[in-house]
């Protein structure tokens, strides 16, 4: 008599032995299609209500001054013009291009730094035996409850002792080391066999060579994790850009465009263009970038 092994519904079944027979596969029941359509349904729903005030931003950008400030609010505009985009970008007193090509260095510059700077602080932390190791881990874990903007002032004054106003490194170097990409990569160290470094230092390298040579390209997609988050942290911040860059020559694009703002209160024609200029570069470097994201946050979980 033929035994048939039995399979997870929804998976494909083979024989355990030749010749054994095949058994069909499972059909979902009528519940488990309801609630497919209904989970379906939920996420749609859901990733309707985060992508809508980007198309919104996106239409309106391309709307006439008199359409964009219409009551009530269309979606489609009446006439479709790239006026808002031509007039930020011709103009000599908002040089938006300049704004963008300033943020652009400053925030791969300050990620690279964070790259840095947190892997090789996390390392030790994670395979080197030290006295105190726990404490100055702990330390750098307290420093995440600190609010940043208490830092504002104690940083400026430095900044400003060094000589770094109105320059972009301002915007670079004090935020280019952090507690959470020194968690992030000591994480995800804790998750590579230690039987890798053990076999590097048999075929005689050493403990530098082994960590550039073995640990960080095991590392790749926490790397690339942490480098975009520094990236989009740095191009996003507003706060300290404006304290610290005086020039519009200088100045990022979130400072930049909020001095287009002020001047331009009710232009939501050309508010919208900045915002897509500003937002369009990092969402697709996100999408482009996500399944290193979820990678490097999932396996950085593994061990503690």
């Amino acid at each position: 008599m033929t035994t048939v092994r039995s399979a997870p519904a929804g998976a494909a079944a083979v024989p355990s032995k030749p010749g054994e027979a095949i058994p069909k596969r499972r059909k979902a029941s009528a519940g488990q299609r309801v609630r497919g359509i209904l989970r379906l349904i939920a996420l749609v729903a859901i990733a309707l209500v985060f992508i809508s005030p980007l198309v919104f931003m996106l239409v309106t950008s391309f709307k006439t001054r008199a359409d964009a400030t219409s009551v009530p609010p269309s979606w489609i505009p009446e006439e479709w013009t790239l006026q808002a985009y031509q007039t930020i970008l011709g103009s000599a007193s908002t040089p938006v291009f300049t704004w963008f090509v300033n943020s652009v260095t400053a925030a791969v510059a300050n990620s690279v730094l964070v790259v840095i700077t947190a892997s090789l602080a996390a390392y030790p932390l994670a395979r080197m035996q030290f006295r105190g190791k726990n404490l100055v881990f702990g330390a750098i874990i307290a420093t995440l409850l600190v609010p940043p903007v208490i830092l504002v002032i104690p940083n400026y004054l430095i900044v400003s002792e060094l000589g770094w106003l109105n320059s972009l490194v301002a915007v670079i170097v004090p935020t280019a080391a952090g507690a959470f990409g020194v968690f992030l990569m000591r994480q995800f160290f804790l998750s590579i066999p230690v039987e890798l470094e053990e076999a590097a230092r048999l075929d005689g390298a050493n403990r530098f060579r082994t960590f550039v040579s073995v640990i960080l390209p095991l590392a790749k997609p926490a790397l690339a994790t942490l480098g975009l988050l520094a990236l989009l942290t740095n191009w996003n911040d507003f706060l300290w850009p404006v304290y610290v860059l005086f020039s519009p020559e200088v100045q990022t694009l979130p400072a930049g465009l909020s001095t287009l703002q002020s001047a331009n209160a009710v232009r939501y024609d050309l508010l919208m263009a900045g915002a897509v200029i500003a937002s369009a570069p990092v969402v697709l470097l996100f999408v482009a970038l996500q399944r290193f994201i979820v990678e490097g946050v999932s396996q950085s979980g593994i061990k503690g």
